[in-house]
């Protein structure tokens, strides 16, 4: 029996019929309407947000809250592949609904009143509304307790003030989830666009994740009224347990990078014709290829057994930790392979191995960076924090 070159130990038939579903579902639309012009789209350093309705029609934004929020109450498995298949297109894709998903929606339903789930969260999940997540800043993103962004309480308002960086789907965004330090420790609060003080301004010049919207967010005595602060959660733990849920999603959407340029190396080593053979017929590239499926292999069935251990409501962010370094690692080294594999061809963005290798640069930084996550790791086995 044949193997599937990017499937070779039939992860595939480790999901249930849903799963494999939404998996179709996505790729189709990743095949579609991602692949035709996210390439021109990374060139000319922008965001399709064209794309948006038709992503929200799919059911992709909060696609595991309940439906009574307008969620679609997928596993997470299913979120899991979502993600793969999204950035099978392009980072920046999946870092959208990501960001919409769990940096923004997660917090409303997870630590918002119910009068904040109805107002915010169906809207959301339809595109009407999107959102952005304000955590880190520009002195220290992996520090997130020495933040100086601070909100006081000022009547039945809250007054905001400091800065935020590096923030996905700012300028974007109609809403942002701000977290600041107040008397009562970190909070997190609903800016509204519009809301007087509050600017967003994009970051120009990136070599990455060129194909998405990053921004600066600043607040000048902005006054966030009680009713737009999420109540229930105080401290780290609030945006701590947003960034487990988007990290989780990133554990899965680099596979979908990775098959990506191990797809288009293969077929190229095998049409190229290099010393009257293809480059595919040599030992070199047999080795490159056959360590980048191995690595596939390996991160695939990692990323299935923490989605059935979230789903059975036992997954330990060390364990999230431990993916995001592995599958990073894993697809950026097979990028960078691939567009070697590709020669000069591979420097442009005709090809899709640069713009993944580029994009992925951002991707094992943002939300806990590679050494990070190894020292997340490295405290469990031996409880001692290094940090």
């Amino acid at each position: 029996m044949a193997l599937h070159p990017y499937d070779l130990y039939d992860v595939r038939s480790l999901l249930s019929e849903e799963e494999r579903a939404v998996q179709d579902t996505v790729a189709r639309f990743t095949d579609e309407r991602v692949l035709p012009i996210i390439g021109d789209a990374f060139d000319q350093g922008r965001f399709p947000k064209e794309l948006v309705p038709e992503i929200a029609e799919l059911g992709l934004l909060g696609s595991t809250l309940p439906e009574e929020y307008g969620g679609g109450g997928l596993n997470a498995v299913s979120y899991g592949l979502i993600c793969q298949e999204l950035e099978r297109g392009d980072s920046g894709i999946r870092s959208f609904v990501s960001v919409q998903s769990s940096l923004c929606m997660y917090p409303i339903f997870a630590y918002g009143s119910e009068e904040q789930k109805k107002r915010w969260l169906p809207d959301m999940a339809a595109g009407k509304v999107i959102g952005c997540f304000g955590l880190t800043e520009a002195h220290g993103g992996s520090d997130p307790a020495n933040m100086k962004t601070n909100a006081r309480k000022d009547g039945g308002d809250w007054i905001l003030n400091g800065s935020k960086m590096w923030i996905t789907n700012g300028n974007l965004a109609d809403i942002a989830i701000v977290w600041a330090q107040t008397d009562e420790g970190i909070q997190g609060f609903v800016v509204e666009k519009g809301m007087a003080g509050f600017a967003a301004q994009e970051i120009k010049h990136k070599m990455s994740l060129r194909a998405s919207v990053t921004s600066s967010l600043f607040f000048d005595n902005v006054r966030v009224p009680e009713a737009n602060r999420l109540p229930n959660v105080k401290g780290l733990k609030g945006p701590l347990g947003c960034l487990t849920q988007a990290r989780y999603g990133i554990t899965w959407g680099p596979i979908g990078a990775a098959i990506a340029c191990l797809d288009e190396a293969l077929n190229y080593s095998k049409e190229r014709i290099l010393f009257d053979r293809p480059v595919a017929a040599t030992q070199s590239a047999q080795l490159k290829l056959a360590d980048m499926a191995r690595r596939i292999t390996m991160a695939q069935l990692l990323v299935v057994q923490l989605g059935r251990l979230k789903d059975a409501g036992n997954m330990a962010p060390t364990q999230v930790s431990l993916a995001k370094w592995n599958n990073c690692r894993m697809a950026i080294d097979i990028a960078r392979q691939c567009r070697d594999l590709l020669g000069g061809a591979g420097i442009t963005t005709e090809h899709v191995a640069i713009r993944h290798a580029l994009n992925l640069e951002s991707v094992i930084t943002y939300e806990g960076t590679e050494t990070v996550h190894q020292l997340v790791v490295g405290r469990e086995l031996t409880g001692i924090n290094a940090f």
